[in-house]
């Protein structure tokens, strides 16, 4: 038989076993919560769900804010063996329908604030039996007795969480994650990379249904007895700014477009950031730019990296004290990658354009009920990315831009991430995004999508004229168009797809 391993007995029951019970877990806006405490809540929600008729490995869907709430029915969902399945707050009830179904989930569970979205959603699963939405939950906690119950003997292998991605391939899918991913993400990356230690509190701008909110706020700081600071409501700089100060954060984790938002508040207080030793950033690309604002204005040095949901966390990522602007750093102890050509065979050398492949034992078991598209990303080892990568010099690797983005100018390819980060060096240019436009000739050209800083407008013969100074003359912006802001997914990655639509009809010069 198999060890015995179960993600929320190690995350919480730990820390109490070892006589660390009294040490702060979480802290919301409204409350805070031991590791004794914590322990106790993660019972008493258990024993809710196992009154619900909830068995291990059958799955449990949660739509709610980052809260004590959705932070022990997570738990708690691990500590019986079920399947946590944590789902974006963002989405439509018609587009959280279509999760709820495919999960084939019997439970859902809701923040009061999102209780006519869940009610919406379940219209369209009619395998539905239980839904819980706020002050039911108090009625889920006191349901049952139990709360002295072992955790289920789950195993390293044993299934304990689902988190919905479109990743390489467009259409929401359930990644498969096993109770040792959590336990793996947390000695390599949060252990090896972050060096995170029991004093350290956390403070993440992704949500708990992000991968990477995920890892930031429950498996890093609960893996080592240090601090989650949860944040409910929607992230602004000015919030986080408050927070950061006043509960003192260590780790702060964001996102380019919201570090560049950071930037540009007038109103944040330069001292703000006094207590971070830290800050990462995933989900794109950092500009070199961002990252040395961050660092001269509030004394954070940004470690950018690249994660992404199949793999659990970041796997690629830069070190304390050795980062390399522009670039996602080095493999994080633990993970191997590769980068392949269009035929699959590996490229050498420096500077040499390659889709990027990354091999490590947290890699999800595969996509739920999706046997075709598990095999065209998970090969053998293996798991495609979907992202276009170069290796420098020092070991470092620089992403160029989804392998789908790349495009073709005068039959020469075009990085689009380089054309941007030039573009972000102009002090007029807040933010860019490059996407390929037809001309009358059916020929791709480069369009840059600009927003202006504030109180600047858009030239577009001088960030033209910008781009001909510091970039080959082939991958210049044929042409500049200004948005007063980029359209972006929930998890605030750029929409490119929307951008190719909307300069479709500009006919480039």
């Amino acid at each position: 038989m198999p060890e015995l391993f179960n993600a929320a007995q190690w995350l919480v029951d730990r820390h109490t076993a070892e006589g660390n019970g009294g040490r702060t877990a979480v802290v919301t806006p409204t409350r805070s919560l031991t590791y004794e405490e914590l322990s106790g809540e993660v019972r008493r929600v258990a024993a809710g769900l196992r009154a619900l008729g909830v068995r291990p490995e059958e799955r449990v869907l949660f739509c709610m804010a980052d809260d004590v709430e959705l932070f022990t029915g997570i738990l708690a969902a691990f500590r019986i063996g079920a399947v946590a399945v944590p789902a974006s707050t963002m989405l439509t009830g018609a587009e959280l329908g279509r999760l709820v179904a495919d999960c084939r989930t019997r439970v859902v569970l809701g923040s009061a604030e999102f209780a006519e979205l869940v009610r919406a959603a379940v219209q369209e699963a009619p395998e539905v039996q239980h839904v819980v939405i706020g002050d039911e939950w108090q009625r889920l906690r006191a349901a049952a007795p139990g709360a002295h119950e072992e955790p289920y003997p789950s195993w390293p292998d044993s299934p304990a969480l689902w988190l919905y991605t479109s990743g390489t391939t467009g259409t929401p899918k359930a990644a498969m994650h096993r109770h040792e991913d959590i336990r793996l993400v947390a000695e390599t990356y949060g252990r090896q990379v972050l060096g995170i230690g029991p004093e350290d509190r956390c403070l993440s701008v992704a949500k708990l249904f992000f991968a990477y909110g995920l890892g930031n706020s429950m498996f890093f700081p609960l893996s080592v007895g240090a601090t989650a600071l949860l944040e409910p409501a929607r992230p602004s700089p000015a919030l986080f700014a408050k927070r950061a100060a006043a509960d003192r954060a260590t780790l702060l984790f964001g996102v380019p477009g919201f570090l560049g938002a950071l930037l540009a508040g007038l109103d944040i207080p330069d001292d703000a950031f006094a207590t971070v030793r830290a800050g990462v950033s995933a989900g794109e690309a950092l500009p070199a730019r961002i990252y040395r604002g961050m660092r001269e204005r509030f004394g954070v040095e940004v470690l950018d990296g690249i994660g992404s949901t199949e793999m659990l966390h970041i796997f690629i990522s830069n070190r304390q004290g050795r980062v390399h602007p522009g670039s996602s750093g080095e493999p994080v102890p633990g993970y191997a990658v590769e980068l392949r050509d269009g035929e699959g065979r590996v490229v050498a050398g420096e500077g040499v354009p390659g889709e990027l492949y990354v091999r490590g034992a947290s890699a999800a078991t595969g996509y739920w009920c999706r046997a075709d598209t598990t095999r065209q990303v998970f090969l053998g080892d293996w798991v495609r990315t979907g992202d276009t990568y170069v290796r420098n010099g020092d070991g470092t690797y620089t992403c160029m831009g989804r392998t789908n983005d790349l495009l073709k100018a005068g039959g020469i390819w075009v990085a689009p991430a380089e054309v941007e980060e030039r573009l972000l060096a102009h002090p007029d240019v807040a933010e860019v995004a490059v996407v390929g436009a037809r001309d009358a000739d059916g020929l791709d050209k480069p369009v840059a999508c600009v927003v202006p800083r504030a109180g600047r407008e858009v030239d577009a013969e001088a960030l033209v004229a910008w781009c001909r100074e510091g970039l080959a003359a082939f991958k210049r912006p044929r042409a500049v168009v200004a948005l007063a802001e980029l359209p972006r997914t929930p998890t605030g990655k750029i929409r490119r797809n929307v951008l190719r639509e909307m300069v479709r009809s500009e006919e480039a010069p």
